[in-house]
């Protein structure tokens, strides 16, 4: 039996990927409006955006209604950094509630890290030429620009790039490259069973199961 639950993420792609997560963990959907993004219209925010009236206000109300609150944001550069400024707002606002830092609460990064670590062990070519991709990149230095070196794309890019080469050319294929769209579910692109999945799975199985 699940628990009441409320699970904050930071944007659009993480509430997607934990939408089809649960439903493959659990073999349910997740109630609705139980995965959320404080943001508002696009706004991204950052780990900032969990001080809003909107997160503070949805977090005390699901306490109130005996709920059990989850936080899944990103580490970023430094997850020790990240995880005290995290747990200072809970402590300034007197909410309550878990945390987990993407990818894997101890490491550094985002969730196109823990997607990188999970894709299907068939397509790992596709992120190996992106590697020499980059590489290459690297060398480049261009006399008329200042400075020479060029800028290497984002992960968000790289994990773009990874499902753009795996749908196919048609309008509707290229719909599914946008965040919302994403089938995480999807096994010729992603492992779901991955073991590197292992902490967030314990995570949710820990706070969300009776």
């Amino acid at each position: 039996m699940m628990k009441r639950f409320l699970i904050i993420v930071e944007g659009e792609a993480d509430k997607k990927f934990f939408k089809d997560y649960y439903h493959h963990l659990f073999q349910e959907k997740a109630p609705e409006g139980c995965i959320i993004d404080p943001g508002k219209d696009g706004d991204t925010g950052g780990y900032q955006k969990l001080r809003s009236e909107d997160a503070i206000g949805i977090m005390r109300q699901n306490t109130d209604q005996g709920g059990i609150n989850l936080v899944i944001f990103d580490a970023d550069e430094d997850v020790e950094r990240r995880r005290s400024e995290l747990l200072a707002i809970k402590d300034e606002f007197g909410v309550e509630y878990e945390l987990f830092l993407l990818p894997n609460n101890k490491g550094a990064g985002a969730l196109e890290d823990l997607l990188e670590n999970i894709i299907n062990p068939d397509n790992q070519p596709v992120m190996d030429c992106w590697s020499t991709y980059e590489g290459e990149l690297g060398k480049v230095r261009i006399p008329t620009k200042t400075p020479p070196t060029l800028t290497i794309p984002a992960k968000k890019t790289k994990i773009y790039a990874y499902l753009e080469t795996l749908l196919g050319k048609s309008k509707s294929q290229k719909k599914l490259l946008k965040d919302a769209n994403r089938n995480y579910e999807n096994a010729q692109h992603w492992d779901l069973d991955a073991e590197y999945l292992e902490a967030l799975k314990e995570f949710l199985k820990k706070n969300l199961m009776d």
